[in-house]
């Protein structure tokens, strides 16, 4: 019995002595600087314990994170694959709005400088066969179009009305081989025809004397003869002058101003003799 006793008092001491010395060490820790170097030697010792005992749990997320479903790759694969052409998709479609904007900017600096009322219209078909170039436009006699209206994009006559429908109409285009187009140098107010080579960047002047005063560069405007287009509207430029021995006129080329097979916003123009209510000024 008096050992248990023994026993008992033992630990008591024991358990007061560590007491009063954790008691005293938090006194010095809190008050002095003494025990930080054993902070830092405890601290480089603990750390090496604390990286091996995290190596499993390590371990098991590297595994979780490498050794992933052959599925479930080609599944992540397939929507990244999907996502891509979809933005791929709206990035072109952003790059075409951006192009048709610059375009409308144009067209509308264009009327600001036309002194008679004009229509917008869109272009909604073209002919099948490149040996005839017309192409159809979405606005018909609802619109007060008519036949023989002239048609003109942001930059030059581009053609003008002959078949007309109520919501629709075809228009030939001056680049077609049936197509003639009185004009004038717009340098010396020379006059000539200009008539369509059924190729879209090209017209041919006819009629020019070997001795006309024409040069390469010349702009050609509409001079209104013939009541077909009104007068002083941009046809083309004179790209080449060819003069061969024996002929009567000179060959000459014209690069039409207007964008024959780019345009797809253009003007319906109503001269000041076309009493047309749907016009916009």
């Amino acid at each position: 019995m008096a050992n248990v006793f023994s026993k008992s008092s033992s630990l008591l001491r024991k358990f007061l002595a560590v007491s009063l010395l954790a008691v005293l060490l938090m006194i010095i820790d809190s008050f002095t600087p003494w025990l930080k170097p054993a902070y830092s030697a405890v601290d480089n010792f603990v750390r090496p314990l604390y990286w091996i005992a995290n190596i499993p749990l390590r371990v098991q997320e590297w595994s979780a994170n490498s050794v992933t479903p052959r599925s479930e790759i080609e599944s992540d694969n397939l929507r990244l694959t999907k996502e891509s052409l979809i933005y791929h998709g709206q990035l072109q479609r952003m790059s075409d709005l951006a192009a048709e904007n610059m375009r409308l900017r144009r067209l509308l600096n264009a009327t600001e400088l036309v002194q008679d009322s004009v229509l917008v219209t869109e272009v909604i078909g073209v002919s099948a066969t490149p040996l005839r170039h017309t192409l159809t436009i979405d606005r018909g006699t609802a619109d007060g179009v008519f036949v023989g209206q002239p048609l003109l994009d942001a930059e030059g006559l581009m053609g003008q009305i002959i078949g007309v429908h109520k919501h629709h109409s075809t228009a030939l285009l001056i680049t077609d081989s049936s197509h003639a187009l009185p004009v004038q140098v717009l340098r010396n107010g020379l006059r000539s025809i200009a008539e369509g080579s059924a190729d879209y960047n090209r017209l041919n002047l006819k009629f020019v004397s070997p001795t006309a005063d024409i040069r390469e560069g010349d702009k050609l405007v509409s001079s209104g003869l013939g009541g077909l287009y009104p007068a002083g509207y941009p046809v083309g430029t004179v790209l080449s002058i060819v003069s061969k021995p024996g002929d009567n006129f000179l060959e000459v080329d014209i690069d039409p101003s207007a964008e024959i097979d780019r345009s797809r916003h253009l003007l319906l123009l109503y001269t000041s003799r076309d009493n047309t209510a749907d016009a916009v000024e």
